[in-house]
């Protein structure tokens, strides 16, 4: 019989560890923004249809910031204020939500393609 590698959960955390993160696959590429929020927060973003990451901490131990078009909410930690992800303020099957790499391991960051992307001007990827 075949023995599977499995690898181990991706998990990550705000800086104080309350709000702890599990992505569900290792990502392929992340989204570096420079939209007015994005780049305030240092955000590096990989995006997971959602429901599919498991949160733990949120929303219990998080506030919400809200803007815009209020589609979206961008999610932070209470004690620590690090950006944990954003998520559709109201999800339908399929959408995606945001997670914040830089929240993970930074060998996990380093094994990402990051994508440059133009969310202040053109919303066009600019790599």
């Amino acid at each position: 019989m075949a023995t599977e590698h499995l690898q181990p959960p991706l998990r990550g955390s705000c800086h104080c560890g309350a709000v702890r993160i599990t992505l569900p696959s290792p990502p392929d590429k992340a989204t570096d923004c420079n939209c007015s929020i994005c780049r305030r927060l240092a955000g590096l973003w990989v995006y997971y249809e959602f429901g599919t990451v498991l949160v733990e901490g949120h929303p219990e131990k998080t506030e919400e910031y809200i803007w815009g078009d209020r589609t979206l909410r961008t999610v932070r930690c209470k004690t620590c204020g690090v950006a944990t992800h954003w998520e559709p303020l109201a999800p339908k099957p399929g959408q995606k939500h945001g997670v914040n790499l830089r929240n993970f391991d930074p060998e996990l960051v380093q094994s990402v393609r990051v994508r440059k992307f133009d969310g202040a001007d053109t919303w066009t990827f600019i790599d």
